[in-house]
């Protein structure tokens, strides 16, 4: 039987900076061995890049909302999962709201599924009581539509019911 389509999924690439990064250092690496032989540095170069690809798509963790081994919906930001009916309110955050989530604003307690080159996010508290985590901060190109899969997931009443919000400032602490 076939999985149902994710609602929302996204793996997060090295942005242009990490591609011309990884062509960069194949290159160089090929430049390097030329003195020695030619065919050795092209074979060089074109197993390194294709090396560093495979790591780089390899070590890029998936954030997505889909249904989980029971059926249930459930955020996936790297290797952690959590169901959806333990979410509370989801807040996207831009670039501003991301840094100050990162730096004072944050709780030690908190996941953290971040990569530099996806520079906003989303903030997702939890409302599970036997879970000492107080929200989830994972790092998306696309917060409004991640956002918009969990309040979509989201169920309808209870201690989980999920609201999207936009981060407008800093939160009163």
């Amino acid at each position: 039987m076939p999985q149902p389509a994710p609602a929302y999924s996204e793996r997060l690439l090295p942005g242009p900076g990490g591609w011309s990064a990884a062509v960069a250092f194949a290159v160089i690496l090929g430049v390097a061995l030329w003195p020695v032989d030619d065919v050795l540095s092209i074979s060089t170069a074109v197993v390194a890049l294709v090396v560093l690809v495979a790591l780089a798509w390899w070590t890029s963790p998936v954030v997505s909302v889909s249904p989980g081994p029971d059926g249930a919906r459930v955020l996936r930001a790297g290797r952690a999962t959590i169901p959806t009916s333990f979410l509370g309110t989801t807040t996207v955050l831009d670039r501003a709201a991301m840094t100050r989530e990162l730096g004072p604003s944050l709780d030690a307690r908190a996941y953290v599924c971040l990569r530099a080159w996806a520079r906003t996010g989303v903030r997702v508290e939890l409302v599970d009581p036997a879970d000492p985590t107080p929200y989830w901060l994972v790092s998306t190109r696309h917060p409004a539509e991640l956002a918009a899969a969990l309040a979509a997931s989201a169920p309808a009443t209870g201690p989980g019911a999920s609201g999207a919000t936009t981060d407008a400032g800093p939160s009163p602490r």
